[in-house]
């Protein structure tokens, strides 16, 4: 049976801790959520994002694969591809350290573990679509703010990948950070290397930035 989430540190307690202390509680605690726990917030983030409008004219979008406690974002799937989106996973690029490749995922792909012990598909230079060319990006938060401030792995691959983002110098995704509501902290540094969210989606609400 799965410990309360309000037994686990209070926000005051987890704002005291340094980046990587933060990052270890926070991940410490969506871990331990029950099945049923992840079930239920992964309904609530599934009708959350059909409402975000940074998703409405959206038809290639970018998902994850959950690990470690994160919440779960393919409940989303079955309605977006009523409307005709085509969905595509992170893959690490094998050429370029650090960065990623997107390839279509759909019933049926074939998926390998890599190294971090996280499936996805095979790299394919006739499959995969740029970074530039998708619409949008949902990708995992370890903890966040309601300013945009967010904490991730630590791997730097969704920085590195959308770097150009930054630069306004061509056509970019919308970058849409997802979380528990309990990964909401009261404020979180902004790095010069950090990518800007566009907006952050939890089971509670969303969260909007830019």
């Amino acid at each position: 049976m799965s410990q309360r989430i309000d037994s686990h540190p209070s926000e005051s307690d987890l704002l005291s801790l340094s980046r990587n202390e933060l990052r270890k509680q926070l991940r410490q605690r969506r871990r331990m959520l029950s099945p049923r726990e992840q079930e239920q917030a992964a309904a609530s983030l599934a009708l959350n994002l059909i409402k975000n409008p940074d998703l409405h004219r959206a038809r290639h979008i970018a998902i994850y694969l959950p690990n470690d406690g994160e919440i779960d974002p393919h409940l989303y799937m079955a309605p977006a591809l009523r409307k005709g989106v085509n969905f595509y996973l992170p893959v690490l690029h094998p050429i370029h350290p650090g960065k990623l490749v997107f390839s279509p995922y759909y019933d049926g792909v074939e998926l390998t573990a890599n190294r971090f012990g996280i499936p996805e598909p095979s790299f394919s230079k006739g499959l995969r679509r740029p970074a530039w060319a998708l619409d949008a990006v949902l990708f995992p938060l370890v903890g966040f703010d309601e300013n945009g401030g967010r904490l991730g792995m630590g791997g730097g691959f969704y920085d590195r990948t959308f770097a150009f983002s930054r630069q306004g110098t061509r056509p970019a995704p919308k970058l849409i950070g997802i979380a528990h509501e309990f990964q909401k902290v009261e404020k979180l540094p902004v790095e010069s290397w950090d990518v800007p969210l566009h907006s952050v989606v939890t089971d509670k609400q969303v969260y909007r930035v830019k």
